[in-house]
């Protein structure tokens, strides 16, 4: 078996609001039908789905690796009303913890800084 990707369905308590959301960090979003969108940046993707289980969303956690946590945190930090962390200084690299909308945490890191 070959893997070429591993895509995550994320929950959306507000489909809409969670779609203006994914696009604001510079996702492009595509139609994969009424209740979902595929989300893609270079190459990267993940599905949003129009389904939300409070338990689900508040336990997700994602990883979004990035090459620059600096300005990743300056998207991050200019977007209303979002809910994220300051960026935390690790051994093994940098990271920004960011909540979506729905409660799912987003853990946008730069390994190795």
């Amino acid at each position: 078996m070959n893997i070429k990707e591993i895509r995550p369905f994320v929950p959306s308590k507000d489909y809409d609001l969670s779609k203006s959301f994914y696009e604001s960090l510079g996702f492009k979003g595509e139609s994969a039908g009424p209740d979902l969108t595929i989300f893609q940046q270079s190459d990267c993707t993940f599905f949003l789905q129009r389904y939300y289980n409070e338990d689900f969303a508040n336990n997700l956690m994602l990883q979004l690796i990035v090459e620059n946590i600096d300005e990743a945190y300056e998207l991050v930090s200019g977007l209303n009303k979002v809910k994220h962390s300051e960026i935390k200084r690790e051994s093994w690299g940098s990271v920004v913890y960011l909540w979506g909308p729905s409660g799912e945490l987003w853990h946008i890191t730069e390994l190795g800084s």
